[in-house]
């Protein structure tokens, strides 16, 4: 019996890590997402907490795109504290806009200038770079701690807006070139009315509010009306937001969007987009298996804004959301693309760029809704480096126990970034859509044009780090 339960056990939490998207960046802890869409791929921004932090010591920010919105292609870190030559720590949340065919990252960092939180601005020619520091210095300081969390927003007129601040929120008219601004620093009106309670350090002893503007503000419009949402409540954060006819209010509270969740987090910074005829909501967990307040983890929601444009109630899940595309595998897919993976991390170097690191036995990668088209893939390539003993990677579909098409041998390369192309032949599964095929399923072949799971499995000696791994391809 002690062996059944336990047999069970291990097959409803695989089962569960098989059907979870949420978080969906398992190699890295991120935090603050903000979502940006640009040229039919939607790109989110994102904090990098480091592992086995006991504060938010962030020294980097990081990209993600998907075309699909569920396998999510790693971009590394193309911006980090050492892109600033005054900031000297706590790497924040950040946003990404562009304008006229520049790309325009608002951060926030301690400057080493004037001892207190800073907002800096970085330019790139791509939605992942390369970035620099778009002027050398902090766009806007004063020494205070107060200036956090930017959002921008380029309105219909033009008109581009600088949002942040915690317990406060600061804003400014950005100029054309949106690395300067116009006029003096504004405020928004904390009160009761705008966000359902004034600042903490205004609230009368006793008195009850509704709700409160604690940080982390996104800056949106909808039919006309600006929407404003912010982490609200203090300690631990749900979110919340207000809305106003013009940018500088007045602000009317709207009520609680994503309320107080098992979330593992006691913070919360959310982004909102809309992508492929959907409306995607991110925020942020500490869902992963080592996670927690100061190891936080990025997901998404999909959801559907009520007729008069006003934001339902959002919860989050750990299934995250459906497939919008499917995904072909017959090209050069960076192994760094991932819907779910397990005990894998990534690494960056000028040679590659990002790759697959710290694979042991029994790690995966998981490609969810892969289209294999009318042609079943009869070879699979795979760039790979090792320092002395290398491995397998077994590519099976469905499951990491389903159908086995192949396994690839990885060689000793000779040192961990000598890399190597090995190929090897499939196995073909039944090709049409009738009867029983090689992967036990009747009616459903690989090439019926039904998006399949795709698992990469790692295999090797138990215990050591085992090959790195660059990219993989298919070819009919």
């Amino acid at each position: 019996m002690k062996r059944l339960l336990s047999t069970l056990f291990a097959t409803l939490f695989a089962l569960c890590l098989c059907t979870a998207q949420n978080p969906f960046v398992q190699t890295w802890c991120t935090s603050d997402p903000a979502p940006m869409v640009h040229d039919g791929t939607m790109y989110v921004y994102t904090g990098h907490d480091e592992d086995g932090a006991d504060f938010f010591w962030m020294q980097e920010w990081r990209v993600y795109s998907t075309q699909d919105m569920v396998n999510w292609t790693d971009h590394g870190s193309p911006l980090a504290l050492e892109s600033f030559s005054w900031a000297d720590d706590r790497a924040w949340a950040s946003q990404c806009v562009e304008r006229d065919g520049k790309f325009y990252w608002y951060i926030c960092a301690h400057s080493k200038l004037s001892g207190g939180m800073a907002i800096g601005v970085a330019v790139g020619d791509s939605p992942v770079g390369p970035f620099r520091d778009a002027i050398g210095k902090p766009l806007f300081e004063n020494g205070s701690w107060d200036h956090i969390d930017p959002t921008v927003f380029i309105d219909d007129d033009g008109q581009a807006w600088l949002m942040w601040g915690n317990p406060q929120c600061y804003y400014l008219k950005l100029n054309r070139d949106m690395i300067s601004y116009s006029g003096e620093l504004g405020l928004l009106d904390m009160t009761e009315e705008a966000f359902g309670g004034p600042m903490m350090s205004k609230r009368e002893p006793g008195r009850q509010y509704r709700d409160s503007y604690v940080e982390g503000p996104w800056l949106t419009k909808r039919g006309g009306v600006y929407q404003l949402l912010y982490a609200a409540g203090g300690v631990p954060e749900h979110i919340s937001y207000s809305t106003a006819p013009s940018p500088t209010g007045p602000w009317t509270y709207a009520g609680v969007i994503m309320p107080l969740c098992e979330t593992n987090s006691f913070t919360n910074h959310c982004g909102v987009a809309d992508y492929k005829g959907h409306s995607y909501f991110f925020y942020h967990t500490g869902k992963l298996p080592q996670g927690g307040g100061f190891g936080r983890s990025v997901a998404v929601e999909e959801f559907k804004y009520n007729a008069d444009g006003s934001f339902p109630t959002i919860m989050p899940t750990d299934e995250g959301v459906k497939p919008v595309a499917t995904f072909s595998p017959y090209r050069r897919v960076e192994a760094e693309t991932m819907a779910f993976s397990r005990g894998v991390k990534t690494e960056q170097n000028e040679q590659v760029g990002v790759y697959v690191t710290d694979i042991h036995n029994g790690d995966y990668i998981k490609l969810q809704h892969v289209d294999f088209g009318n042609l079943p893939p009869r070879t699979f390539s795979a760039r790979v480096a090792s320092g002395l003993r290398g491995g397998q990677i077994e590519v099976h579909l469905d499951s990491v126990g389903g159908t086995l098409l192949g396994t690839v041998n990885v060689p000793a390369t000779g040192g961990w970034e000598q890399w190597q192309t090995v190929t090897i032949d499939l196995n073909l599964p039944l090709t049409t859509s009738e009867g029983r095929g090689n992967d036990g399923e009747t009616g459903r072949s690989l090439s019926s044009g039904q998006g399949r799971d795709l698992y990469l499995l790692f295999i090797g000696r138990k215990g050591p780090k085992l090959f790195n791994f660059d990219w993989w391809e298919m070819r009919k």
